[in-house]
């Protein structure tokens, strides 16, 4: 109805910025957003679990990084149906959380060259504890900046 609105005053799509025609077309209803968090976040933590359940299998360290950090992944990317991806990542990318947020990313990255190109199953487990630190940092330091603003 919005968009007919825009349409009939004047205002079409093309005088919109692309940012605008993104978050426009991205928006969702609270129930929609808290469905999708739930199952990312669910789904994040199933398959993180799964991989540490695959490391204990001969040659499983493959598996257990692709599922670790696919599930670490999941769970980060559960947060921007909260928020919204834009939001996700201006928050992300501030200067108090720049750092573990870089970390964090570089971990996913690392893990994931140890297991599958370097087969360095040490490497691998290293980055995978790595992961779950930068994390918790972030969490740490997100919470933190909400209880001071």
């Amino acid at each position: 109805m919005e968009k007919l609105r825009r349409v009939l005053s004047g205002q079409d799509d093309e005088e919109q910025g692309l940012t605008a025609q993104v978050l426009d077309a991205s928006t969702l209803s609270f129930n929609t957003r808290l469905k999708w968090f739930a199952i990312c976040f669910v789904s994040g933590i199933f398959f993180s679990i799964l991989g540490t359940g695959l490391l204990w299998l001969p040659g499983g360290i493959k598996l257990f990084a692709v599922f670790y950090t696919f599930g670490n992944i999941a769970a980060l990317a559960s947060t921007c149906f909260l928020m919204g991806p834009v939001k996700q990542l201006k928050k992300m990318f501030e200067t108090t959380r720049l750092l573990a947020t870089v970390i964090m990313l570089l971990c996913f990255v690392l893990t994931l060259c140890a297991a599958l190109w370097w087969h360095k199953k040490g490497l691998a487990v290293l980055f995978c504890i790595l992961q779950f630190l930068s994390m918790t940092w972030d969490a740490v330091i997100k919470c933190c900046s909400s209880l001071l603003s």
